[in-house]
Order: structure tokens, then C-alpha cells, then sequence
């Protein structure tokens, strides 16, 4: 057993304690402070000569900054001056290409030397919106950029593609609540993004910006230049420098020719420090640098934000918003994981994003090649993307053939393909006739609206038929004063007495006759049958006739009455000469009061349905037509037929329709007397030209 004793042994001196540690030193600005002041006085006094050398220096410097500001500022107020955004609505199909050729065909907005040196270099914005309400891709274009430029060079590398021009607003409300920040390379930015993702890299983005609540929204920015001279020389002293290579400065140089060296200095361009073969990650690298370099390269930022339009005024409320949007912009930086290679983005927070947004001030920004910018800034490449707008079918070029203007030509629109010219149909081409055909919303109302406008300022005669009544409001607000005494309106909704277009006061009683019973036995197929056709036939061929007889004008009322009232009918068939229609009212008064009056009664339920309507009753059979269709069509006449069905009915709106059309027809066939080269050119326009009964005319 061994023990332990603190006691000392004997015959050993005692071990002596440590000393104690040493006391801080105080600072002499703390003990003596008037010495520390001493000292200053007397360097100041001693460099005394120095002072105005240092006043003009630092006075220099704060004016060059404040100059390198206001001309910043200068500039870029010159860049916002005209500032347009252009949309961009993606075709149906889209090559994986095309990207590197719209940037690459941007690189001509390269300004040259002298005019970056006083004007600055231009740059472009790539803004992808999203809200509830879908995506929207679109592009800043700065104001000295010329019209058209981007514009074209959209079309040029995605075909298909439509743009939209309007005035550049802010991509957020100035009072949004917004959480953003930006994203930079992390590493030097010689050292590429990864380009060649497999399948498209900004479906990630777009997934993340289509999960937004309705007054939410998100916005990813990316502002891009091209750059050249000196930028491009620090990025190769750069590039060499990550390789381990000698790249001395033009400085270094100077001083290695009046400076000894202990051994010979290595060559431009030789790899220092370094022995043993290079690292298989280092070639690698190597080699991408090198491929970057090659082709012209653009400094770039890429901005987002994720905010609510509206913020809540409740603080709870706002805080719980916040929190929201901070995942919502961490989703929206998290999709460009995808783009990790030899380098990569981090992210940056921003503070007030809204303003940054806003301003579109692109100062210093990363080294992009044109591979990288395509990757990051490209419309999607899947055919199928939630809340994206997609343009229709592709624009073509119209032929050289088409006529663009003249007063033989009837003006269609502007052409999206190719070199913007007008582009019109000739009128002796429209006498063929023209069909509009497109789906809802494509703007078929519109063309008709603008070639009435156009037929009514060329004096042509026209007819407009609208059954829903809002081509009739948009052609009436925009004729021109001195065409209001050429206007015929037929309106429900005018407080007026309607005109009155009778199809039984016509030339031609065989015509008039063929085409009401055929216009009432289209609409109402169903529930027609051969007896029906021929007592409608009988009763209007024996109307006109007794016209021709005494001159009284009949009306679809006095076919009522000659079916119903014994008086009426005597009066109508008395004089009667047709052997035919003679027998065919002996057989009618030899029916019995029940056979009479279920003959009858399929024709009188379906007039009664139409004369029970005013406005059809006083539009259709008031009497006596009381206009001059001839005068009309002839002589620069608008006739404007408001039909809506919302208003007078569906069955109702189709057949007034169809009967005016008739009485159109009727008045046309008295021109096959004249020769053609004589005949005043008119124009039938038909919106929902499936509704009206009378087009087998």
C-alpha cells in the first residue's frame, strides 16, 4: 500500500508558491488621456504642409463619388425614360434551344467604347409574374432600345410566339407586403452554373409560384447585360489565377524589371506551386472555365419576392402573413438548387425587395455565359404548365399577294409575322362571301366591328345582325357624326317605335311565301308536318294575292285572322282565281269546327308565341314596310339589327333574324336585272351566323 502525504519530506526545502499574475495594463488613453491628445497635436503639427494635399485629396474623392453617382443616376432615368414591357404568351411547342438563340441575338445591344463610356450599357429584364390568376413571362425592354428589336427577336426564336407591348409598370404594388432577396455565385464567377439539367429546370419554379393563395403573389427577376473589355480581362487574370497560373498585371510587370529575383521568373500563363498531377475535379473545372469563356458572356442578378397585395392591418394577422411569405420566397430560391455544379447561387436576403424590384438598377452583376443566362431565364419547354397563357396558332407572314390598302380594299388588321403591314381583302374577293371562324374570345366581334367601320366610312350599304347586342353597342359608339342619318336601328331596347320590315309586302309573292314557311319550319322541325306547310303555304300565297287584287299590304296578324274568322277569310278569298287554292279553302270549310282546329292549331300556337311580343309584333307586322332596303343597300344605308335573345327570347330573336334577312334577299334579287359591273356593292354581316333560319338564301 502506498500513501500520500502533503507533508514535506525530510531533509527538502519547501517549494516556494507561484508568483501572482500580473496586473492588466491599463491603457494610456485611460490613465493619461491628455498624453494620447498631446501626441496627436504634435503629428498633426508636424505634417502640418500636408493638410491642404489631404483636404483637396479626400475633397476629390467625395466629388468623384458624388459625380459617379448623379451620372449612375443620369443613366439609368435615361433607361427608364420609354421603358416598355413586352409579354411573351409561349407556343404550343417549344425547342430547348431557343433561349440561347434570343440571348445570343440580344448580345447585339452591345454598345461600342465610346458610347459605353459616356451612355452606359443598356440592359434587359426577364420578370416572371405569378398570382392566383396564372403566370405571366415577360420582358423589361429599357427606352433607347429601338421598338420592334426584342419584339422580333422573340418571334425569331420561338416561332409562334405572341408579344404584347404595353407601357412598363412595377412588378408589385408599392404598399405590398413583400419577403425577397437575391442570388448570388458563391463562388469566383469564372466557374459555370450547371446548364444541362435534365428535363426543364423552371418547371420547379413555376410549381412553386402556382401554389399562391388569392391575394398573394411572386416575382422573379433577372436583369442582364452584356459586358466586354475590361470585365472580360479580370475574368481571365481570374480564371488563370483559380488554375494556379502566373498571370502578372501590366503593374507587375513594371516592377519586375527594376526588382532582382532570387530565380527566373516563371512565364505568363505557367502553373506555380504546385507538383504531382492535377486533381481529375481540378481538370474539370479547369475545362469548364474554359468552355465559359469561349462566346460572349452577360453580368446578371436574379431577384424574387413573394408578397401579399393587400397587407392585413392587424398585427397578428401580418405577422402570421410574413411567416407565409418566407416559405413561399424560400420555395421560390430553393428551385434553383437545380442549376448546382461547378458553382452555384446563394442566397441574399433583401430587405425592402418591392422598391428593388421597381427600380430594375442592375449595378454590378455576376458573370453569366450565354448557356447559363438561357437556363435561367427560357420560356417552359412542357406543353402542359397550370396558369400559363399560351399563344394560338403560329403567325405566318402574309403572301405578297394580299392587298394592304386602297378603296377597293377592305382593311382586316395589322400582320404579326414578318414585315408589319396592313392587311386588307378586295372588296369584288368579299362578294364570295367570307367566313370568321375561331374559338370564344379570339376576337371574331372585333374584325366584324372593324370592317363595318370600315364599310361605313368607304359609303358601301350594310347589314349587321347581332343576336347577343353587343357588336350593334360597340359599332354605334364608334361611327362617325356624319353617318347617323345613314342609320337604320332595330332595337328592342330603344324607346322608339322599331321600324317595320314586313317579309309579306315583297315583289315576288311565291319568294315571300317560300321563305316564311320555310324560315318557320326550320325553327320549329319538330313539330311540323306536311298539313301544317300547306295551310300556311295556302293562307299567305291567297294574302298576296288579294294584294295584288286591292293593293292592301298583308301581315303575319291577318293570317290569324283568316284561319280563325269566318268574315276574314271570306274577305281574303273572295276573287280568288287559283284553282288550287280555290279547292284547297272548299276542303278547309267542309272541316269540322275539331278537325278546323286541330289543323290549325300548330300554326296559330307558334305565331301567337311570336305576335305576343311587342317589339316582334311592331317590327314584323305593323303594317307596310317602312324601309327602303333598296334605298339601304344601294346608297351607303347602315341598317343595325339588335336581336339579343336575352332580351326578346331565343325563338323570337332567330326568327326576326331570319326574316329580315329574307326581306334583305328579297331586295337583292331585283338587282339580277342590272349588270354586274352596275350593282352597288353591299354587305350582309352575320355575328352567330348559325342562328338566323333564312341562310339556305
Amino acid at each position: 500500500m502506498i500513501l500520500a502525504s502533503s507533508a514535506p519530506s525530510a531533509g527538502l526545502p519547501p517549494v516556494p508558491p507561484p508568483p501572482p499574475p500580473p496586473a492588466p495594463e491599463v491603457p494610456v488613453w485611460l490613465t493619461d488621456p491628455g498624453r494620447i491628445l498631446t501626441g496627436v497635436s504634435s503629428w498633426l503639427a508636424g505634417h502640418a504642409g500636408w493638410w491642404p494635399l489631404a483636404v483637396l485629396t479626400v475633397a476629390l474623392v467625395v466629388a468623384a463619388g458624388y459625380a459617379r453617382g448623379r451620372v449612375r443616376a443620369h443613366r439609368h432615368a435615361v433607361l427608364l425614360d420609354g421603358a416598355r414591357t413586352v409579354e411573351i404568351l409561349t407556343p404550343p411547342e417549344v425547342s430547348a434551344h431557343a433561349a440561347e438563340i434570343f440571348w445570343g441575338q440580344m448580345g447585339g445591344l452591345q454598345r461600342p467604347f465610346w458610347e459605353r463610356l459616356f451612355h452606359g450599357q443598356p440592359h434587359l429584364g426577364w420578370e416572371l409574374l405569378a398570382t392566383r390568376a396564372g403566370t405571366v413571362i415577360r420582358l423589361w425592354v429599357p427606352g433607347p432600345v429601338p421598338p420592334g428589336m426584342v419584339e422580333r427577336a422573340v418571334q425569331a426564336a420561338w416561332p409562334g410566339a405572341r408579344t404584347t407591348t404595353r407601357p412598363a409598370d412595377a412588378p408589385l404594388p408599392g404598399d405590398a407586403l413583400a419577403i425577397g432577396g437575391q442570388l448570388r455565385l458563391a463562388q469566383v464567377d469564372v466557374l459555370p452554373l450547371r446548364a444541362d439539367t435534365s428535363g426543364d429546370p423552371i418547371r420547379s419554379l413555376l410549381s412553386a409560384a402556382s401554389e399562391l393563395d388569392d391575394d398573394e403573389a411572386a416575382v422573379v427577376q433577372l436583369l442582364a447585360r452584356p459586358v466586354t473589355g475590361r470585365r472580360l480581362t479580370l475574368a481571365r487574370r481570374a480564371a488563370a489565377r483559380q488554375r494556379g497560373q502566373y498571370t502578372p498585371s501590366p503593374v507587375g510587370r513594371a516592377l519586375d524589371l527594376i526588382t532582382p529575383h532570387a530565380g527566373p521568373r516563371p512565364a505568363a500563363g505557367q502553373v506555380v506551386g504546385q507538383t504531382g498531377p492535377t486533381p481529375p475535379e481540378d481538370s474539370a473545372a479547369s475545362r469548364a472555365m474554359g468552355i465559359k469563356a469561349v462566346g460572349p458572356r452577360w453580368e446578371a442578378t436574379v431577384t424574387y419576392a413573394a408578397a401579399h397585395l393587400t397587407p392585413p392591418d392587424d398585427t397578428d394577422e401580418q405577422r402570421r402573413a410574413v411567416v407565409m411569405l418566407r416559405g413561399r420566397a424560400h420555395a421560390l430560391a430553393s428551385a434553383f438548387a437545380l442549376y448546382s455544379g461547378h458553382n452555384y447561387l446563394r442566397r441574399l436576403r433583401l430587405p425592402h425587395p418591392v422598391p428593388l424590384l421597381a427600380a430594375r438598377r442592375l449595378r454590378r452583376g455576376d458573370l453569366l455565359a450565354v448557356t447559363e443566362l438561357a437556363a435561367l431565364a427560357h420560356l417552359p419547354l412542357d406543353t402542359a404548365v397550370p396558369g400559363l397563357s399560351r399563344a394560338g396558332a403560329a403567325a405566318v407572314a402574309p403572301p405578297a399577294g394580299i392587298p394592304e390598302a386602297g378603296p377597293r380594299v377592305k382593311p382586316l388588321g395589322m400582320s404579326e409575322a414578318g414585315r408589319r403591314r396592313p392587311v386588307g381583302l378586295n372588296v369584288a374577293d368579299a362578294r364570295h362571301h367570307v367566313h370568321v371562324v375561331g374559338a370564344t374570345g379570339s376576337g371574331k366581334s372585333t374584325l366584324l366591328a372593324n370592317m363595318i367601320l370600315a364599310d361605313a366610312e368607304a359609303r358601301r350599304g350594310l347589314a349587321v345582325f347581332d343576336p347577343k347586342g353587343d357588336l350593334v353597342n360597340d359599332v354605334l359608339a364608334r361611327l362617325p357624326e356624319d353617318a347617323a342619318s345613314r342609320v337604320v336601328l332595330l332595337d328592342p331596347e330603344d324607346p322608339a317605335a322599331p321600324p317595320c320590315l314586313n317579309i309579306l309586302d315583297g315583289g315576288d309573292p311565291d319568294l315571300a311565301t317560300d321563305q316564311l314557311v320555310g324560315i318557320f319550319r326550320r325553327i320549329w322541325s319538330d313539330s311540323w308536318g306536311p298539313r301544317t306547310d300547306d295551310l300556311l303555304r295556302a293562307t299567305c300565297l291567297t294574302l298576296l294575292e288579294r294584294r295584288t287584287r286591292t293593293g292592301i299590304t298583308p301581315t303575319l296578324k291577318d293570317i290569324v285572322g283568316v284561319l280563325t274568322a269566318t268574315n276574314t277569310r271570306r274577305q281574303a278569298t273572295e276573287g280568288v282565281t287559283d284553282p288550287i287554292l280555290i279547292s284547297f279553302w272548299t276542303w278547309y270549310e267542309q272541316l269540322s269546327d275539331g278537325a278546323r282546329a286541330a289543323a290549325i292549331g300548330p300554326i296559330l300556337n307558334k305565331l301567337r308565341a311570336l305576335l305576343l311580343r311587342g317589339f316582334a309584333r311592331q317590327a314584323l307586322a305593323a303594317g307596310p314596310s317602312t324601309v327602303d332596303l333598296r334605298e339601304v343597300l344601294d346608297h351607303g344605308g347602315i341598317l343595325l339589327v339588335r336581336i339579343p335573345k336575352g332580351v326578346i327570347g331565343e325563338d323570337a330573336s332567330r326568327i326576326v333574324g331570319s326574316v329580315v334577312l329574307a326581306k334583305i334577299w328579297q331586295t337583292v334579287l331585283h338587282r339580277a336585272r342590272l349588270d354586274p359591273d352596275q350593282r352597288p356593292d353591299a354587305t350582309c354581316f352575320l355575328d352567330e351566323a348559325v342562328r338566323h333560319e333564312a341562310l339556305q338564301v
